[in-house]
């Protein structure tokens, strides 16, 4: 495929949509001699066999998303917080004012929030994103990476919530952030992030569009608003599938349309990180119903990605059940957590790395001088 000086490719894909399907394409896999090696050795572990559970198959995923028997312990781990805000907010789907996205961002920078607790708990590092805050942010923000494609999206009842262009954009910032704290903080493991008033909204009609499930299944509380304004939530998620019929018929075939109809710019970018970190054969530990929506369209733009995922919890918002249920990921944890930024991944850390290390310092029957 030829890119001529506009910037478009002989097909007509711009430059950049040229770079997000060639990251899609690179995603490897699991390594089948890796995850082969790994269920030889667990099979050879002093235990009966399957008596460590879900942590068996973790261990084994773990090693054919490394490549390597057993595979490394993944201790040095990076919360990357995309933040954005969403135009959709105008139609009354959330009483807290867009404002607090830009202060909770000011929060997480001066590690006074939730998902920097819990990082300085289970030793994480927490990078913030502006990937599309719509207000002001100070100058002075310590560790912020400020990559902001647009101020906000649009109300995604009444057009596009961004142009394909900037879809694509905010994923190749969420792969760039991969690639940048794979490299420069050594990263093992990443997890993902968000932040961002009114995404629960634009989440559910992601997970409509990608499921095919009913917007009254997949809709919830959020930050816990009341029922009205939980049917209000209903009719706009409803009223957005109307309005971008034929981005959620070929959903499957081109979730970035979906993306730029209905997404958010964290989605997205979220989306992106999750195909960074597959490329790189690094795992990522998915937090709640925001990651869940942008897995789905991870999922369905490089299948192959879904290898490198693991189900951190299982929120409440009912989407985020129905989106593991459709990609086949199992969650580690159920908290009745709700409240986003990593929270739910973080406290999954310990588990995927003690499956690790489990498989790699205990002991075989042999070892142990034990008779099988």
């Amino acid at each position: 495929m030829s890119i001529d000086p506009s910037g478009t490719s002989d097909e007509g894909v711009t430059e950049q949509e040229a770079r997000l399907r060639q990251l899609a394409a690179s995603v490897p896999g699991i390594d089948p001699q890796a995850a082969a090696a790994a269920q030889q050795r667990q099979a050879q572990l002093t235990k009966p066999a399957g008596a460590l559970g879900v942590l068996e198959d973790l261990s084994v995923q773990l090693a054919g998303v490394a490549g390597v028997c057993p595979p490394p312990v993944p201790e040095r781990a990076v919360v990357a917080v995309f933040a954005g805000d969403h135009g959709v907010l105008a139609q009354g789907v959330s009483p807290w004012p867009q404002e607090v996205t830009a202060a909770m961002v000011g929060g997480i920078c001066a590690g006074s929030a939730a998902v920097n607790v819990i990082s300085r708990q289970v030793g994480a590092t927490v990078v913030p994103v502006d990937v599309g805050v719509a207000g002001d942010l100070p100058e002075e923000l310590p560790g912020l990476l400020r990559r902001r494609v647009r101020p906000g999206t649009a109300d995604l009842t009444i057009t596009e919530a961004m142009t394909r262009a900037e879809a694509v954009q905010a994923m190749l910032v969420g792969a760039e952030v991969a690639r940048s704290v794979i490299a420069e903080h050594g990263a093992q493991v990443l997890l993902t992030g968000d932040m961002g008033i009114g995404n629960t909204t634009a989440s559910a009609a992601l997970i409509a569009a990608f499921t095919g499930a009913e917007p009254r299944t997949v809709t919830g509380r959020g930050t816990g608003v009341d029922h009205a304004t939980l049917e209000l939530k209903v009719k706009v998620i409803e009223t957005a599938l109307v309005q971008h019929a034929a981005a959620v018929e070929s959903a499957v075939e081109d979730p970035v349309g979906v993306l730029a109809a209905m997404g958010g710019l964290e989605h997205a970018a979220i989306a992106g990180f999750i195909l960074g970190a597959a490329e790189a054969r690094v795992p990522v530990i998915l937090d709640g119903v925001i990651a869940g929506s942008a897995a789905l369209a991870a999922h369905a733009l490089a299948p192959r990605a879904r290898d490198a995922c693991v189900a951190g919890h299982r929120s409440v918002e009912p989407g985020h059940t129905a989106a593991l249920e459709h990609i086949g990921l199992r969650p580690l944890v159920d908290l009745d957590l709700r409240l986003g930024e990593g929270t739910g991944a973080l406290l999954a850390l310990p588990i995927v790395q003690s499956a690790a290390r489990v498989l790699g310092e205990m002991a075989t029957f042999e070892e142990a001088g034990i008779e099988a």
